[in-house]
Parts: C-alpha cells; sequence; structure tokens
C-alpha cells in the first residue's frame, strides 16, 4: 500500500521507483504531506540532542561540585499537553471514511454481482422454456413438416402442430446476404405480414418458435437491412406455403 512508504520516504529509506511513487501521490495527497512534514520536523529534533565523546574531566568536576550545590525544592511538572487533537482527529476521521467507503464499494459489487447472477438464471429459465416448447411441437403426433430452399442456397423449415397451435421456423442458409444485409422471418396472418424476428448480420441460422400458427397461411423469410424492417422486402428469399 502507497501509505506505508510514508516512513521510509522521510528516512531516505527507499529506492529510486518507490520515490518516484510515493512523490507522485504527495501531489494528489494533502494528508500524507502533512505527515511528512511532522515526521520530519520529529527527526530534525532527534538530531539537535545528538552525543559527543564528553572531555575526560567531566566525570570528576561534577563529583566535587555536588557538596556545594544548594538542592532546589521539585518543580511539578507542567501538564502535558495533547498533542494536535485536532490533527488525531483528522486521521481518524480520514481511516473512518475509508472503511465508510471500503464498506460501500463492497455493498455495491455485492449489488451487482447479485443483479448479474439473477439475470443470468432468467436467461438460462427463459432458454428451458423455449427448448421445452420447441420439444413438444417436434414431438406432437400431429406434426407436419413442410420447408423451401431459400435464394442463395440453403433452406427454410417449418414444422406446425395444431394441437399445440404453435410451429418451430428454422432456417438454414448457405450464405449471409450480402451487403451487410439481414434474413428477416416472418408469418403471413389474415393477408398482413407479422415479424418473427431478424437475424444478426452475419447469421445464417436460426430456431424461432412461433404462437398461433394455426391463423399462418404462409412462413416468409426476406432480406433486409441490418435490425429489420416494419414490413418485408420482396422479392423474398422463401416462401413457405401452409
Amino acid at each position: 500500500m502507497i501509505h506505508g512508504l510514508l516512513g521510509p520516504y522521510v528516512l531516505d529509506a527507499v529506492d529510486d521507483i518507490e520515490r518516484a511513487t510515493f512523490e507522485r501521490h504527495l501531489r494528489e495527497c494533502d494528508v500524507c504531506r502533512a505527515d511528512v512534514e511532522e515526521l520530519r520536523e520529529a527527526s530534525a529534533r532527534l538530531a539537535d540532542g545528538a552525543w559527543s565523546v564528553p572531555p575526560p574531566a567531566l566525570r570528576d568536576n561534577v563529583l566535587s561540585a555536588i557538596t556545594s550545590v544548594r538542592q532546589i525544592a521539585p518543580v511539578s511538572p507542567a501538564p502535558v499537553r495533547a498533542a494536535r487533537p485536532r490533527r488525531r482527529l483528522r486521521v481518524v476521521a480520514a481511516a473512518a471514511a475509508v472503511v465508510v467507503a471500503v464498506a460501500g464499494a463492497a455493498t455495491v459489487a455485492s449489488v451487482i454481482q447479485n443483479d448479474r447472477v439473477r439475470r443470468a438464471h432468467d436467461r438460462a429459465e427463459t432458454a428451458q422454456a423455449a427448448e421445452a416448447r420447441v420439444r413438444a411441437v417436434l414431438a406432437a403426433p400431429d406434426l407436419v413438416v413442410r420447408e423451401e430452399p431459400v435464394t442463395g442456397g440453403g433452406r427454410v423449415t417449418v414444422a406446425s402442430s395444431r394441437l399445440h397451435d404453435a410451429g418451430v421456423i428454422m432456417l438454414a442458409a448457405g450464405s449471409a446476404p450480402a451487403g451487410g444485409k439481414v434474413y428477416q422471418l416472418w408469418t403471413i396472418r389474415s393477408q398482413q405480414p407479422v415479424n418473427e424476428g431478424a437475424l444478426a448480420p452475419g447469421q445464417t441460422t436460426s430456431v424461432e418458435f412461433v404462437d398461433g400458427m394455426s391463423q399462418a397461411s404462409d412462413v416468409g423469410v426476406s432480406i433486409e437491412p441490418p435490425g429489420g424492417s416494419t414490413s418485408p422486402t420482396t422479392p423474398l428469399a422463401a416462401d413457405v406455403k401452409l
């Protein structure tokens, strides 16, 4: 952690990379700059009392002067003043803010993770339900299968069941449409086209479950701009009569 370099930096016990990293941090951190100033002041005061070798006669002079020195009444020590209470409160407040920030970040991360898990679970359940409906249609005793070629290669197959009043459209084109266009599936109901889904650019296969297939007279495949259209472009690439 960058704040662990505070003491070594003041004592010049860091390498060049650590020094450059911490000095870059100092430009952005008012708290650490204040700490550096205080520690440097403290280290300078420690140097004021540096020891030197005492002269040889010092001991004898002190012992001989003891008998002639008048004793002084003890002086009550001055009350010790709390050192920089505001500074201490600021440090405590900063530490508390860090704890709150970490706790808040953990809460946000937990919410995001739970939301991702929930959405993944919902997608899995939707896919399983769709697969079950497709299997039910394909296993129906009254299943009817029709297919037609797709312009440019491939086939479109429509499997329908009146018992389930549903069908499955299975597209397997030989290649993607040119010019970045896409395939789009349609059912024709009461002579009106109903969008059953547009494929993504470059996509050539699709399986779509369709409810109310008994109301459809045709299943069509058209070639459209990316994202699909509100009505099919003619001529159709395939048209399956039901």
